[in-house]
């Protein structure tokens, strides 16, 4: 994952939550080759193992040919066998411990920790990569608890590990947390468009 810019957030890309590799691969790659991406994250919510393989196949050989790092949602068992670069994991900090022993050093190792303060610290005490917070805007998903911008700030001011701010994102929301985060992870903002690039540059104008 590439180092955060201080004075520039960095786009991280999530995929759609179901796709067919063979028609998703060419949209993925002219977006990749149009728009700096620090990180790629398989989000795929398919059960079948062999389903998520044939996604993380095509992804990473899309993304490593830009040299664009991939991780994967939750699936710690398939980052090595599938020649992944990490994992993302979305329960806190509760597995982040044992998830750094089983992966390695090496591992990009991302937890998402809602708008929690202390799970943020306590993943970043016990291996994390970096911490990402949200939903930063309104969205019928979870419990209807965002994470607020004061957050971000705190963070910010206070912790060097990397933060990224996530979950219905929008241009006002982009604009108001550049100062405050290292990241913005981007993904069902823009896929349920026609044109995914035109509706990421759209959305991430106020970083440019």
């Amino acid at each position: 994952m590439a180092q955060p810019d201080p004075d520039h957030p960095q786009i991280y890309l999530i995929s759609p939550t179901a796709f067919d590799p063979m028609t998703f691969a060419p949209s993925l790659a002219s977006l990749l080759d149009a728009v700096e991406i620090a990180c790629l994250r398989l989000a795929i919510a398919e059960s079948d193992e062999d389903a998520v393989a044939r996604a993380a196949d095509m992804c990473r050989e899309v993304a490593h040919a830009r040299d664009v790092p991939l991780v994967i949602d939750r699936h710690v068992q398939l980052v090595e066998r599938l020649g992944l670069d990490g994992v993302h994991l979305t329960d806190g900090a509760r597995s982040v411990r044992a998830t750094r022993k089983t992966l390695g050093a090496d591992a990009i190792l991302g937890s998402y920790c809602a708008a929690s303060r202390h799970d943020g610290m306590t993943a970043g005490e016990t291996g994390a990569d970096y911490i990402s917070f949200g939903p930063v805007g309104s969205t019928d998903l979870g419990d209807g608890t965002r994470a607020e911008a004061d957050l971000f700030a705190w963070w910010s001011q206070m912790i060097e590990l990397p933060v990224v701010a996530e979950g219905a994102l929008d241009v006002a929301l982009i604009e108001a947390l550049a100062p405050v985060t290292d990241f913005f992870a981007i993904g069902p903002e823009i896929w349920r468009h026609e044109d995914p690039l035109r509706a990421l540059t759209e959305l991430t104008a106020p970083l440019r």
